[in-house]
């Protein structure tokens, strides 16, 4: 949607969110989620609510920026309120290409380094700026194990707590966060896309197996699907929090 203005992106959602909707009444396998723009205003406030309340989809999947714009951005809190108020998952996903264009348009690098990353700064941003503090019952899902944040996170620790000392790294202001930022990584959900095992056990054990949830990317690379059920297997997990994984945690997010 980064070609778009705001009209064609609420007709674009309200034409998804249709669709995922038939998907669901359709077929009892599939959990539908509305697509929405979260700093798009009220259009996008009252599609997104018409879809949890009328069509009973499950959550927002949202991007993690648009056209420069990211999900800490204020215009964004009506937003996180009603995702608050709706009781349900906002999924935060990397667009086609996030910042740094210019240098991963070879190599398929804006796949696999610039979609992570982007979604990593979308979450710590979201952090930072006090998203989880506003709203501590809010229920966010990081895809692709957060784009990395899980090995970045420690950086993001000694930027608070460590105060002038480190004055030449920049302000750290306005402040809007009462705890280290990993405790509000702890406080969302990380998606196991990634297949690299260090790497998911990294994100694993940095929010725990409660907060931990299985995917891949099929579809639509349907070839990946049985390398992300043999990650999970790799980590080595119990059979008790193998199931949270697998099922339980999606269950409790979803509500089914």
């Amino acid at each position: 949607m980064r070609d778009m203005d705001r009209s064609q992106q609420l007709e674009t959602v309200q034409r998804h969110n249709r669709y995922m909707a038939h998907l669901q009444e359709k077929h009892d396998s599939i959990y539908a989620f509305a697509s929405t723009v979260p700093y798009g205003g009220d259009p996008f406030l009252r599609e997104f609510e018409r879809a949890v309340k009328e069509d009973g989809l499950k959550g927002a999947w949202i991007t993690s920026s648009l056209q420069g714009s990211y999900p800490d951005d204020d215009e964004a809190l009506p937003f996180f309120q009603l995702a608050v108020d709706l009781d349900v998952p906002v999924v935060v996903h990397p667009p086609a290409v996030g910042f740094g264009e210019e240098r991963m348009r070879d190599y398929r690098l804006a796949s696999s380094v610039g979609r992570p990353m982007d979604g990593a700064l979308a979450i710590a941003r979201m952090i930072v700026r006090g998203v989880l503090e506003k709203f501590p019952t809010l229920k966010v899902v990081g895809t692709h194990l957060g784009g990395g944040i899980c090995e970045m996170i420690g950086r993001m620790d000694y930027a608070y707590t460590l105060g002038d000392e480190v004055y030449f790294l920049g302000r750290y202001e306005p402040m809007l966060i009462n705890h280290k930022p990993s405790h509000y990584l702890k406080m969302m959900y990380l998606e196991s896309t990634s297949y690299w095992v260090p790497g998911a056990r990294c994100a694993l054990e940095s929010v725990g197996a409660d907060h931990f949830i299985f995917g891949t990317d099929a579809p639509p690379l349907k070839s990946l699907k049985a390398e992300g059920v043999e990650l999970i297997k790799k980590l080595g997990l119990s059979p008790e929090d193998e199931r949270k994984v697998y099922c339980e945690n999606a269950r409790k997010l979803l509500k089914i």
